[in-house]
């Protein structure tokens, strides 16, 4: 009696120029040589470690974007927060100076109005 044994595959190489058009997966898979590393499939015990490592990959990544926007933020409000923070000293010191007697003294001086020198006078009323 005979024993069982496995037929070899004859591997047919099919050039890039078909109907369908140009395919990156084969492209990759015919440089790499995948098919030779991984024998005729994947081991399954090394996929749950790949797809651990490929999630923490991605979280790492996901997580340092994630940051960089947040400090481009922080640094984009901060500049707004000294902006302002320069306009509202201007401003103080602009209705600081408006405030002041002589300043106000000056601006009602076209409209006819004019500074007492004297003290007011108190006006007693004889009953």
């Amino acid at each position: 009696m005979s024993t069982n044994t496995f037929k070899k595959k004859i591997k047919q190489k099919e050039k890039s120029s078909s109907k369908k058009g140009w395919n990156p997966f084969v492209w990759i898979e015919e440089k790499l040589k995948v098919s030779e590393l991984l024998g005729e499939g994947i081991p399954v015990n090394l996929v749950p470690p790949f797809l651990y490592a490929a999630c923490l990959a991605l979280m790492y990544i996901w997580s340092n974007h994630r940051a960089e926007n947040t400090i481009r933020k922080i640094e984009k409000v901060q500049q707004e927060v000294e902006d302002l923070r320069a306009d509202v000293t201007t401003l103080e010191a602009e209705y600081m100076l408006s405030s002041k007697q002589s300043e106000v003294a000056r601006k009602i001086e076209p409209l006819g109005l004019f500074e007492i020198d004297q003290p007011p006078i108190k006006i007693k009323v004889k009953k």
